[in-house]
Parts: structure tokens; C-alpha cells; sequence
């Protein structure tokens, strides 16, 4: 197939449009921690992994451990809001229980 003699383009219309749309970002994501403290029981820690993050009971002992053990641990990657009701959710918990278990959340 050829050029017609009176296309100097080479075939290619300059007619079409092509509509750009904007890019759409990913909301930044929040890491929730459990920090340790030498009064909360264990048992509590787990409960509450259980209840908030909704992990079975083998995985709310194992990050109970890691908080026991390394101080801190990351529980959950959330939206900003989520991330914070889980805050306020175990905040909450902890005060309602009488225990000074700590839980925040940073920017990933």
C-alpha cells in the first residue's frame, strides 16, 4: 500500500485528539504499632488483636510476642482513617480495661 501523492504526512492524521486523564494517587498509608509495656497482660494484647485487627488466635500470639520481645511491632497498613479509629479503638480499650498499653501510627 502506498502514500497518495498529495498526503506529505506519510498516511498519519493529525486530526485525532487524544484525551489525557488526570493520574489518580494512592492515598498514603499508615502503619498501626503496638509499643510494649511491663503491666498489660498478654492475654489483653491478644484480645485485642483479635478484636481490632481481626487475626486468628496463632497470629495474636505471635505479634503479642514480637511486642513483648522487640518493644514495638507494626499490627496493621492502613488508610490515615482507618488507622486512626484502630488507634482510638485500642486507646479506648486499654483505658476502659485499666492498662497502659500504647498503640500509634506513623506514615509508611
Amino acid at each position: 500500500m502506498s502514500t497518495p501523492p498529495d498526503d506529505p504526512d506519510g498516511g498519519s492524521d493529525a486530526s485525532v485528539v487524544t484525551k489525557t486523564r488526570p493520574k489518580t494517587q494512592r492515598p498514603p498509608m499508615y502503619k498501626v504499632m503496638l509499643l510494649n509495656d511491663d503491666y498489660t497482660p498478654m492475654e489483653f494484647v491478644v484480645h485485642v488483636l483479635e478484636r481490632y485487627f481481626g487475626m486468628n488466635h496463632a497470629q495474636a500470639f505471635e505479634i503479642m510476642l514480637t511486642v513483648h520481645k522487640k518493644g514495638l511491632a507494626v499490627v496493621g497498613v492502613y488508610s490515615f482513617e482507618v488507622a486512626e479509629t484502630k488507634v482510638a479503638q485500642v486507646m479506648e480499650a486499654a483505658r476502659r480495661h485499666q492498662h497502659p498499653l500504647q498503640c500509634t501510627m506513623e506514615k509508611e
